[in-house]
């Protein structure tokens, strides 16, 4: 990717206002539909041009008894437009077999989208990538004879057609393609090919080019796009993923197509052994401002919510906490400030729709890495700007038509009047919230553990499957477990060992990925694993052997199947060499000594998790650190309503499910370099509780201590605020009306609202500081010049209500404008609960 220049840029959409109607690319439409075109502008619904604010739900990864308050959230943030993926092997698992129920019922969830009156977008791939498990194509696609994934292969190519059609068949039965009066109004083929369409060569140009004609020839109505695809075929619009598409990307080459952003990354997805990844609501803030000052009309932030990846369902390494840090968290709840700041970056845009959408574009340079760029119609006296500074350290000043504007270091202050600051992406006005873990009642009630350990360790006799190496993995599993043990055993003479008793044999496993636990004569030995980055790994771990015959037995696992890249349907897995160092008689290679195989675990195959499987299998007492066991307790469902999570820090390594649902894979042994596990709170959605008698169910490869897990609760009630005086007013102070910015609010300095959750009050006040405060949210600590009334002013403004609005003012407070180092900010940190019942109530 290359920057474009601003005269560029200008250039393009100079032309694309001159000239509407004949740039506007018309779609075949039924007679009650919506007309969807487009132009270099914007997406345009029947005949008018628009702005878009979208956002990422994956139907699978959240519960569909969620998806009606997760919508509601994103329209409540000023979205206006739900994105998801189609995922082909949660809906066709074998040929022919398919799933549309649960949390695969894409109609449901697309009825939902439109009953809240917003747009969908759907992309159908139908490989998707999406850190999902093979990326979305099913498994048994690699056994079709001679195929060979995305490219301009035949066998490959008919199966994808077949599913696309189905798909879009599926839906227009359902009525919901805007043609037809629904919500959708875009859809994507393919996803970011590009790189693999070098690969590939005159094959991946052959298949894309097939693709996009595939894909319109299913005469949905609505325009299809390609993601990271710069040179998309036909009428397919090309769009951008990634950070900066304001910055980063030069727009599509043909002047007919919008700028759209389909993939705005409100983090980064995480994998075991990574440490945490944040993204600041002010850098995504800035980065959709530059965007739309370029040009840009439509956004849609990956994810808006992630969800979790439940059971199976993640791509190799990747956790089931999906997403954590965008705007609704994996439980649904408002991550502040970024939800909030975003809402109000919508708003202000929407103010300056018109000029967007229809103004004259320019560019004026307003010092060395400051720019004005303005969209004006003068002759209607429209006019919005954007001042940007580029600097990463340092605050300044511009002049801009006569006047003086502050604009703090990277940043975009938005005029929408071309005068009036109405946002700044660096200043945040939205409250902020902390996330806390309660300890449940239910964790110590009925806290008693049992077990279930796999029977003895298999050895080569007792396998059916041999053959003189070790079988890859994938092959053998058919992506129904993630386990297979290989084994072997071969005789040692008494000369053959060490003859120094400091001196122990080394046992050296080299895999394909990911993990394996290794068993010598029935003595567990070891565990070794590979990374997201490298997943073939050697296995070393020091043994006892003896004279006679030994046995070895090494369960491999994998956490998922690749989910990107060329020749995916070769990816491989599992152990491929062992070798023993440290003998007497030197290396001993066991490589082609003759290898059985046994696929699966005892458990999966009696299906102990289930109620009918576990009723069937003896339970013993629970013990702590037993390798390759089942472990399960029965708990009730904590009260209220608030999300579940189990913690599982003191376990190592495992799958684990409730009331017989796989909710994902585990793995907190696994440290990143900050010394702790990348995840160990889990999800445990309350719609698959009961009042009482739920099970929780482990298999714990490594061994943990039980007693030691906890149930707790989730909540956003710590509240906060962070606002300098500095900041410009509330974007709700402002409305567009006859064309023109008015101000509906009397007083036009910034304000402070804090608002709880819903059913709930605040309660107390833990923070208050007017001055120089320092800190973040949960842990704000008072600076040099701190005004003491401010904690007595919030109080009487604040407690026992739902929310407060608080002035930033020095006076109010009784702030010393002089004090050396003031921010002039208020920091206020409250605590919501729910009202306590009244002696009444209680009776």
């Amino acid at each position: 990717m290359h920057d474009m220049s601003a005269a560029a840029v200008l250039v393009l959409l100079l032309a694309a206002a001159a000239a509407l109607a004949a740039s506007a690319s018309a779609y075949e439409l039924t007679k009650n539909g919506t007309v969807i075109t487009y132009d270099r502008r914007s997406l345009i619904i029947d005949g008018r041009r628009e702005l878009f604010f979208s956002g990422s739900i994956h139907y699978p990864r959240s519960p569909p008894d969620t998806w009606h308050d997760l919508i509601n959230k994103a329209k409540e943030g000023g979205l206006n437009v739900i994105e998801t993926y189609v995922f082909w092997n949660g809906h066709e698992p074998e040929k022919g077999v398919y799933n549309f129920e649960g949390r695969y019922d894409l109609v449901k969830f697309i009825k939902l989208i439109q009953e809240k009156e917003m747009y969908a977008m759907i992309r159908i791939g139908p490989f998707v990538q999406a850190e999902w498990n093979h990326g979305g194509l099913p498994y048994w696609l690699r056994e079709v004879p001679d195929i060979i994934f995305r490219t301009n292969n035949e066998p490959f190519k008919k199966h994808m057609k077949e599913f696309v059609t189905l798909i879009v068949n599926k839906l227009k039965d359902a009525k919901l393609f805007a043609s037809q009066g629904g919500p959708i109004i875009l859809s994507q083929i393919e996803n970011e090919y590009q790189h693999l369409e070098v690969a590939f060569k005159e094959e991946g140009t052959k298949y894309i080019n097939w693709a996009a004609k595939m894909a319109t020839n299913t005469d949905t109505g609505v325009p299809w796009i390609m993601c990271k695809q710069t040179k998309a075929p036909g009428e397919v619009i090309p769009t951008c993923n990634g950070r900066n598409c304001g910055d980063t990307w030069p727009g599509p080459a043909s002047k007919n197509k919008p700028l759209l952003w389909t993939e705005n990354w409100t983090a980064q997805y995480r994998v075991f052994g990574d440490p945490p990844s944040q993204r600041s609501a002010e850098d995504i803030a800035f980065a959709v401002a530059r965007f739309f000052s370029v040009g840009g009309t439509m956004v849609n932030y990956y994810m808006y919510h992630g969800g979790t990846n439940f059971g199976r369902t993640g791509a190799a390494f990747v956790m089931p906490r999906y997403y954590d840090e965008a705007p609704l968290d994996e439980f649904g709840l408002l991550k502040e400030p970024k939800w909030g700041h975003l809402r109000d970056l919508h708003h202000a845009l929407r103010l300056c729709k018109k000029a967007l959408l229809w103004g004259t574009p320019s560019v004026q340079p307003l010092g060395k890495l400051y720019e004005a760029r303005v969209f004006e119609k003068a002759d209607q006296k429209v006019c919005v700007a954007f001042l940007s500074n580029h600097n990463t350290k340092e605050d300044g000043t511009v002049t801009f038509r006569g006047h003086k504007f502050f604009v703090a270091r990277r940043s975009v202050s938005i005029l929408a009047d071309c005068n009036t600051v109405v946002f700044s992406t660096q200043h945040v006005n939205s409250q902020h919230n902390q996330r806390t873990f309660h300890f449940a009642d239910q964790t110590v009630h009925n806290n008693v553990w049992e077990m279930f350990p796999e029977e003895k360790v298999p050895r080569y006799s007792q396998t059916t499957l041999r053959t003189q190496r070790p079988l890859e993995l994938y092959n053998l599993t058919k992506d129904n477990t993630d386990y297979v043990w290989y084994t072997t055993s071969f005789r040692l003479e008494a000369d053959d060992l060490p003859f120094r008793k400091d001196i122990k044999p080394v046992l050296e496993v080299g895999s394909h990925g990911h993990a394996s636990v290794a068993f010598v004569n029935d003595v567990f030995v070891g565990c070794g694993h590979g990374t997201k980055m490298n997943k073939a790994y050697t296995l070393e771990k020091a043994m006892e052997l003896k004279v006679g015959v030994n046995h070895i037995s090494i369960l491999s696992s994998t956490l998922g199947m690749m989910d990107s890249g060329a020749y995916l349907e070769h990816r491989q897995a599992g152990v491929h060499t062992v070798t023993i160092q440290g003998l007497n008689t030197g290396t001993l290679d066991l490589t082609t000594n003759g290898w059985g195989h046994l696929v699966g675990l005892e458990g999966e195959r009696r299906q102990v998790h289930t109620e009918k499987g576990m009723g069937a299998v003896e339970w013993k007492p629970g013990k702590n650190d037993r390798p390759l066991t089942w472990y399960r307790r029965h708990f009730d469902e904590p009260s209220g309503d608030d999300p579940v999570v189990v913690d599982l820090s003191p376990m190592g390594k495992g799958v684990f499910y409730v009331n017989g649902e796989g909710l994902g894979r585990y793995w907190v042994s696994y440290h990143h370099a900050l010394g702790k596990p990348s995840q160990y709170l889990y999800h445990v959605p309350r719609s698959l509780l009961r009042p009482t008698g739920n099970v929780l169910m482990l298999f714990e490869e490594e061994g943990g201590k039980l007693d030691a897990i906890m149930i707790l609760t989730v909540k956003r009630d710590n509240i906060c605020t962070f606002i300098s005086e500095k900041n410009p007013a509330h974007i709700r102070s402002w409305e567009r009306k006859d064309s023109q910015l008015k101000a509906v609010a009397d007083d036009l300095k910034p304000q402070a609202v804090l608002s709880c959750p819903p059913k709930k009050t605040i309660q107390q006040v833990v923070f208050a500081s007017y001055g120089n405060p320092l800190g973040i949210c949960g842990n704000y600590t008072v600076g040099s010049c701190h005004a003491p009334r401010t904690k007595e002013v919030v109080e009487k403004t604040c407690v026992g209500k739902k929310s407060c609005v608080l002035p930033i003012s020095h006076e109010l407070y009784g702030g010393d404008v002089n004090c050396p180092g003031t921010t002039a900010t208020l920091a206020v940190q409250a605590k919501c609960s729910k009202r306590p019942p009244t002696a009444a109530a209680a009776q």
